[in-house]
């Protein structure tokens, strides 16, 4: 079982008071406000429909004591274990409005959450026996990067910076405006403190070269190259910078990348196109 932080308790109240107000516009839960007493309480079961992995159970709970203090939530898979068609992940107790009104929230953060580190799972699986790690990106679904980026770890994956200010990357463009790979590291050194580490994207072996000749760069993306390429680059730079394969990434070519001996693959897949796990809630 993976040995994982939780999601930030700020972050995550935040995002379900969000989801919430999106959900309950002016009026509330109009139709369970109508049909059922206030004083009628039911029991919720969330279910698994399909093999995945576990991600977001705090959501599940944060959901429903967001609506009812005394709802009661027991969670039954950890995040980021394994989950089987039939599987109860969870078991809620409490008054039945607020399992009625808070279910669609509920499963939406769940599904989306168990669908981003299944197939981070996928990838993970796909690159063993190397040293590649598996990257996420920030092409997340805005507002909800903390959340993505916490459910590819519950699938085995690492996460890339998440923001602007976490680390330099300079990009094709960055390098275009900047005036050529040389001047954009020395401008990054420049004002890079102590514990910021530097990132510089080539798309050619000449590139990689005049990168190495800096001495300025932490990491070096090797983008969209082909596998031939990527292990030249791994024998140009003998280990003194850390080598990221991205672009062209996908289950089918994802292991013949790794195989190379790059240290680090991203993929923005694993956030911008996993598909929602199928997961239902059923209330007794």
């Amino acid at each position: 079982m993976l040995d994982l932080p939780p999601l930030n308790p700020l972050i995550l109240n935040d995002l379900v008071a969000m989801a919430l107000r999106e959900d309950f516009g002016r009026a509330g839960d109009i139709t369970s406000n109508a049909i059922i007493p206030a004083t009628r309480r039911a029991q919720a079961v969330f279910r698994a429909r399909e093999a995945g992995v576990m991600a977001g159970g705090d959501f599940i709970t944060a959901t429903f004591r967001a609506l009812d203090a005394g709802v009661e939530a027991e969670i039954a898979k950890a995040d980021g274990a394994r989950l089987a068609p039939g599987d109860i992940i969870a078991t809620v107790e409490g008054p039945a409005r607020a399992m009625l009104a808070g279910e669609r929230v509920a499963l939406n953060f769940l599904g989306r959450l168990c669908g981003i580190a299944s197939l981070t799972a996928l990838y993970v699986e796909k690159v063993q026996g190397t040293k590649a790690a598996i990257l996420c990106t920030r092409k997340t679904t805005p507002g909800l990067r903390a959340a993505e980026k916490y459910a590819v770890r519950c699938g085995g994956g690492m996460n890339h910076r998440f923001g602007l200010d976490d680390a330099m990357l300079i990009k094709d463009n960055h390098i275009a405006v900047a005036g050529g790979v040389a001047a954009a590291l020395r401008a990054a050194k420049a004002q890079a403190g102590h514990m910021l580490r530097i990132e510089i994207e080539v798309d050619t072996l000449a590139q990689l070269e005049a990168v190495l000749a800096t001495g300025l760069a932490d990491i070096v993306m090797l983008d969209n190259m082909p596998p031939a390429l990527l292990r030249e680059a791994v024998m140009m730079t003998k280990g003194c910078v850390k080598l990221e394969a991205s672009g062209g990434v996908n289950l089918d070519t994802v292991a013949a990348i790794a195989a190379t001996g790059v240290d680090m693959i991203s993929v923005g897949a694993l956030t911008h196109s996993a598909r929602v796990l199928d997961i239902g809630l059923d209330i007794d």
